[in-house]
C-alpha cells in the first residue's frame, strides 16, 4: 500500500511538469487537447504505478510529433487513437513476456542519431532569434533558408550582384 501512494505521488509529480509538453504536442499534431491531458495520465501516473521499477522517465516523445501527425492527418484521430492502444496492449504482453532485452540488440549510434538530429533541428530553429531576426517570434516551416540567410547572408546576395554586373 505504501509503495502505491509512493508510486501515485510520483506519477503525479512527472504528469504535472510533463503537462505543458503533452499539451504542445497535441496541438502540434492537431489534436484535442484532451488526448494531451489523457497521453500524461496514462504516461505519468499509470505507468509509474504499473512499471514495478524504482528509476522510471515516462512522457511525450517529442521527436514523434511529425509521424503522430502525419498519421492522423492520413488517417483520421479515432482511427489513430486506435493504433496507438494496440501498440500499447502490445507493449504491455511483450513487457510481460519480459521482450526488453531485444534492446540491447539495437545500436545505440541510431538512437543517438536521432536525439542528434532533433537537436540540430532545434538550434537552427532558434539561431534566426539569436541574431535579432525575430520578424516572426512564433516561427515558420521554412527555417533552414532563413537561418541560413541570417548567417550567410553573402551566400544569397553574390547572385543577384553577378546578374546586376551582367546587365
Amino acid at each position: 500500500m505504501f509503495k502505491i501512494i509512493n508510486d501515485l505521488k510520483a506519477g503525479g509529480v512527472v504528469f504535472l511538469v510533463a503537462l505543458p509538453l503533452c499539451l504542445g504536442i497535441a496541438s502540434a499534431q492537431h489534436a484535442p487537447f484532451h488526448t494531451g491531458i489523457i497521453a500524461g495520465i496514462i504516461g505519468g501516473i499509470v505507468v509509474g504505478i504499473l512499471s514495478g521499477s524504482k528509476l522510471s522517465v515516462t512522457g511525450p516523445a517529442a521527436g514523434l510529433t511529425s509521424i503522430a501527425a502525419a498519421a492522423i492527418l492520413s488517417l483520421n484521430l479515432p482511427t489513430f487513437l486506435c493504433a496507438v492502444l494496440i501498440a500499447g496492449v502490445l507493449q504491455i504482453v511483450l513487457g510481460l513476456f519480459r521482450f526488453g532485452v531485444i534492446s540491447h540488440y539495437f545500436p545505440t549510434s541510431v538512437i543517438k542519431g536521432m536525439l542528434s538530429a532533433i537537436a540540430i533541428i532545434l538550434i537552427m530553429k532558434q539561431l534566426p532569434h539569436i541574431f535579432g531576426d525575430d520578424i516572426d517570434p512564433l516561427g515558420d516551416f521554412s527555417f533552414f533558408r532563413k537561418t541560413v540567410e541570417i548567417l550567410f547572408p553573402s551566400f544569397f546576395t553574390w547572385p543577384r550582384k553577378l546578374l546586376l554586373l551582367h546587365s
